[in-house]
């Protein structure tokens, strides 16, 4: 039974790419398929002008790719796609934990434990989904409390691409609790302000994210259709 979805009528593309961007990072909409304009629209309950003003606005952030004769279909990446993105983005998460240990200040230090806290609360209830979303949310405060606007925008462009795959490897249990624990260590750099620290911290914590998305790839977890030819 489709989803219904409540949305209003102001910013209404930006409503349904929001919906959207749910629904490929948690891989409702699979890597590789098409975004079917029809039944997307059935689903979300829109005409299909904010539908594709949506799809457009999804493949500016890297979520979706434009191809000939083809149209609108969810990005899906190659080992080597997941290798050099996660490269960079490590690189870009820990340059923006060093410069917002300079610079964050402590009412966005109080804000960024309670989004630890509430995150804490997911995990316990095993709600993933709400785990990510809270994980995202961190990810972001800490680049945009480096209060570098090229820093953000470079970033925001790369962890669009693999946030799907992000989202993928806290469903083993083992590496769920080990990226809480990371968490725990990065508030803990962050209130102390050791922007070495939290630079180590995050650069470890997305390589293991990077290991962890290469594993699911060669093992056939992510792309099963494939592995199974």
């Amino acid at each position: 039974m489709a989803e219904i979805v409540e949305m209003s009528h102001l910013a209404l593309h930006e409503q349904v790419s929001a919906r959207l961007r749910t629904m490929l990072v948690e891989g409702r909409i699979a890597p590789g398929a098409k975004l079917n304009e029809r039944e997307l629209s059935e689903q979300l309950h829109v005409s299909r002008t904010p539908l594709r003003e949506a799809i457009k606005l999804l493949a500016a952030e890297g979520l979706v790719d434009l191809l000939p004769n083809r149209g609108a279909v969810a990005v899906k990446l190659t080992e080597a796609d997941v290798m050099h993105s996660f490269e960079l983005l490590a690189e870009l998460e820990g340059i923006s934990g060093a410069l917002a240990a300079q610079r964050i200040a402590e009412t966005e230090i109080a804000e960024l434990r309670a989004l630890h806290f509430e995150m804490m609360a997911c995990h316990a209830r095993r709600d993933l989904s709400g785990y990510y979303r809270l994980n995202a949310r961190i990810h972001s405060a800490i680049n945009e409390a480096a209060g570098n606007p090229v820093l953000a925008q470079t970033y925001r462009a790369i962890n669009a691409r693999v946030q799907s795959l992000r989202f993928r490897t806290n469903q083993d249990e083992a590496k769920w609790a080990r990226a809480l624990a990371e968490h725990q260590q990065m508030i803990e750099a962050l209130a102390a302000r050791d922007g070495a620290r939290l630079r180590e911290v995050l650069v470890r914590h997305v390589l293991a994210k990077r290991d962890a998305v290469l594993a699911l790839l060669r093992d056939g977890a992510i792309y099963p259709a494939e592995a199974a030819r």
